[in-house]
């Protein structure tokens, strides 16, 4: 079985906002295999389904973001993930790649992520497989990169404009997922990683 889980804070409050991104990709996810996510395990909002012809988990921590590995961890152990660098994914929000664009990478540091250096203290390694969901600014027309702001803009709702251009990204994340279970993460990579657009460094595609 594989693990996918989305990052984000439970609450309505925070369902539109560009930290929880990777909740809603994984409800994309969900809607695709017609599941919903009600199972409470590990300390998460979970379904099984089939993706791309293999048997999944799909995960919520319910933990906020500061503690997704405590529910991470709790569902590798109850499922018996052999090898999280393989078995699992993860999509969150990164604020470092601009908003319409995805990166998957197969390890990385936190980058100022606490959900992702939650999991990577937890597990103990910075080996797993991450879908990156850029919403960040992108960079004005001079090439200038526009500052996000940071926190408060992570937890702020977002605007219509950007919650169509995300909405667009939430089915590339999802094809991204099962590209990754089907040929394998570098495949995806190459797939999805090599579109980069002005103002993106070298460094995001990759």
């Amino acid at each position: 079985m594989k693990l996918i889980v989305g990052l984000g804070n439970p609450g309505i409050e925070y369902q539109f906002t560009p930290h929880n991104a990777g909740f809603l990709a994984l409800d994309r996810i969900a809607e695709e295999c017609g599941v919903v996510l009600t199972n409470r395990r590990g300390r998460a909002l979970t379904a099984r389904a089939r993706l791309a012809g293999e048997d999944v988990l799909l995960a919520k921590p319910e933990t906020f973001m500061n503690l997704s590995g405590l529910s991470v961890a709790a569902l590798i152990q109850e499922f018996e993930i052999a090898d999280a660098s393989r078995d699992m994914i993860v999509l969150y929000d990164e604020l470092a790649i601009p908003l319409g664009t995805i990166r998957i990478r197969e390890r990385g540091s936190a980058g100022g992520h606490n959900g992702v250096k939650s999991i990577s203290g937890t597990l103990g390694t910075e080996e797993w497989i991450r879908v990156r969901i850029g919403v960040g600014k992108p960079a004005l027309a001079d090439g200038r990169e526009v500052k996000a702001g940071g926190k408060d803009y992570l937890l702020s709702p977002m605007r219509k404009q950007e919650l169509a251009v995300l909405d667009e990204v939430l089915d590339r994340a999802r094809s991204a997922v099962e590209v990754v279970l089907t040929k394998g993460v570098g495949a995806a990579m190459n797939e999805f990683n090599r579109l980069v657009k002005d103002g993106d460094s070298k460094d995001d595609a990759v």
